[in-house]
């Protein structure tokens, strides 16, 4: 990590326009009123950022989102932080698609398991479109269905 020295923004704090106050992001130990050191957190895209205090804006919110069938629509509760993978597994419960069976389009796109919400840009009340995989609907129509193949061992 990289350490900041004091004096550089010392000199730099009156001219943010906030009367001394360090609103200017690079706080530093020991000033301010407050005191103590600066806590950092990992976003989920890899950003190193400074962790907020106030409670309102966490980034562990729940937001609602629609995910909308051919024939039916679900209202599903989940943190903005949730993968699609987790968004899946919740309509696994809803529904009665496994979640290798779905796939999930916003905005146009099929998204992939690993992608964050937040970082797609899924905002509360928005609305995602869940279809079942054709190559599985295909399967299940001819009658192979999605079970693996059993083995048999056969001794001589």
């Amino acid at each position: 990590m990289i350490k900041l020295r004091s004096k550089r923004f010392s000199r730099g704090n009156s001219k943010l326009g906030s009367g001394g106050s360090n609103s200017g992001g690079g706080t530093v130990k020991g000033r301010g009123g407050g005191g103590g050191e600066i806590k950092w957190e990992l976003r989920p895209g890899g950003m190193l950022v400074q962790k907020r205090e106030n409670g309102e804006s966490e980034g562990e919110e729940l937001i609602t989102v629609r995910a909308s069938t051919v024939s039916q629509w679900h209202d599903i509760t989940i943190q903005a932080t949730s993968t699609f993978g987790e968004l899946k597994m919740i309509l696994s419960l809803v529904t009665s698609l496994e979640p290798r069976e779905q796939r999930v389009l916003f905005k146009g796109k099929e998204r992939e398991d690993c992608e964050y919400l937040h970082m797609v840009g899924v905002r509360d009340k928005d609305k995602v479109l869940l279809l079942e995989d054709p190559a599985i609907k295909e399967r299940k129509l001819l009658g192979l269905g999605l079970a693996s193949p059993n083995y048999r061992t056969i001794s001589v």
